[in-house]
């Protein structure tokens, strides 16, 4: 997918770009100081993926740019990077896909490219045909790491926070009728029963509301005091995400680039931070099947001696759940095959403490047992190396 820059910085062009070079599946095309140079460039060139724009610059700021791009109908994706966390809520009015905060990490920056890597493919793949009721468009939903809806019109522009979280469980359960009184439990729970049937109203009419503009209305059904979401064509992140990982039960050598990109897919939790109650066990369940994958693919990835990109996944799977001793085991093993044994010490050292912190526990007899044989390997190679 072919990218653009536009920043008034050219330092962040220098730093973007080094980022992007690391993600095999986009190119940066072009870069510009001001969105007049970008704008007269994406006229000439049509098959711009996504735009990386900068908020604040001189002259017409990435606000104005995107509502101008929005307005032409302009195809190109765009992403937000900017210095201003105040602007978030106006620049999803404007349908980007993401809101980058300097300084930028490489994991936030590559989930951004992946979630319009996705939409990309969708719009750009030969759709089936959908029946005369439904949108012409193909719809692609993202609720990996949040809840996006998009089409080659645009991007759905939630009403209220509940209108998302009914969309979200109508999802999770799609192409089946949810009575009323189910939603009313579920989702508004916490209210007394008069109003939280006029409250479910009202966020049924809002959720029509929202999805109206990209023609997608319909899809909301009301079948026999309850509701259904009808989808045809549609590219959902986490299912294409679950489906890959089933085709690759087994990874060997010739499978890791494609592993690593089914890796890329798991863009965070399912709803992302919403922490929706009545969908803690499907979060939970695409999680373990991302951990379980994850895991799959590094031993692979040791196995070749490619360590720089197990170590990458593995600390990844470390700040998703800091207590998982079969990754500190891992990463472990890692360091002593780089010779870091300062690293070593240091991850074994912090794991005891944050488990005596956290849990009041030790670590278990296996990985005592392995951090020493670890350590004395060290001194092994030492012994070996100072022998004339």
């Amino acid at each position: 997918m072919k990218v653009i820059l536009v920043d008034d910085d050219t330092t962040m062009h220098l730093i973007l770009s080094k980022m992007l070079r690391k993600l095999p599946e986009v190119h940066v095309v072009g870069t510009f100081i001001d969105t007049k140079s970008a704008a007269s460039f994406l006229q000439e060139h049509t098959d711009i993926g996504l735009a990386f724009v900068d908020i604040a610059m001189k002259g017409e700021n990435g606000m104005e740019f995107a509502a101008r791009l929005g307005s032409s109908g302009s195809p190109v994706q765009l992403v937000f990077v900017t210095s201003h966390k105040d602007f978030a809520l106006e620049a999803y009015e404007l349908s980007v896909i993401d809101y980058l905060v300097k300084p930028v990490s490489q994991e936030r920056l590559q989930r951004a490219v992946y979630r319009a890597i996705v939409n990309w493919r969708a719009f750009h793949s030969p759709a089936a045909p959908l029946s005369p009721e439904l949108p012409t468009e193909r719809i692609v939903i993202s609720a990996l790491g949040d809840v996006v809806v998009s089409n080659e019109v645009g991007r759905v522009k939630w009403i209220s926070r509940k209108c998302t979280e009914l969309f979200a469980y109508l999802l999770l359960y799609r192409g089946r009728r949810i009575p009323r009184s189910k939603l009313v439990t579920d989702i508004f729970g916490g209210i007394e029963h008069a109003g939280a049937e006029r409250y479910l109203n009202t966020t049924v009419y809002q959720l029509r509301k929202s999805l109206e503009p990209l023609g997608m209305r319909e899809v909301i059904r009301s079948e026999n005091d309850g509701y259904a979401l009808e989808l045809n064509d549609c590219v959902i992140d986490y299912v294409e995400f679950e489906a890959r990982v089933e085709e690759l039960q087994t990874i060997d050598a010739s499978q890791v680039e494609i592993a690593l990109g089914v890796e890329r897919l798991y863009t965070g939790d399912l709803f992302g931070d919403k922490a929706y109650v009545w969908a803690i066990h499907e979060t939970e369940r695409y999680s373990q099947i991302y951990v379980a994958f994850v895991k799959r693919l590094v031993a692979v990835l040791i196995s070749l001696g490619d360590t720089s990109s197990a170590s990458k996944l593995l600390l990844k799977l470390n700040e998703h759940n800091p207590l998982d001793e079969s990754v500190i085991r891992h990463l472990m093993i890692i360091r002593e095959m780089m010779g870091d044994k300062k690293g070593l010490n240091a991850l074994y050292t912090n794991y005891v403490r944050l488990l005596n912190q956290e849990l009041g526990i030790r670590p278990s007899k296996e990985l005592t047992i392995l951090n020493d044989s670890l350590v004395r390997a060290f001194t092994d190679k030492k012994t070996k190396t100072a022998k004339p």
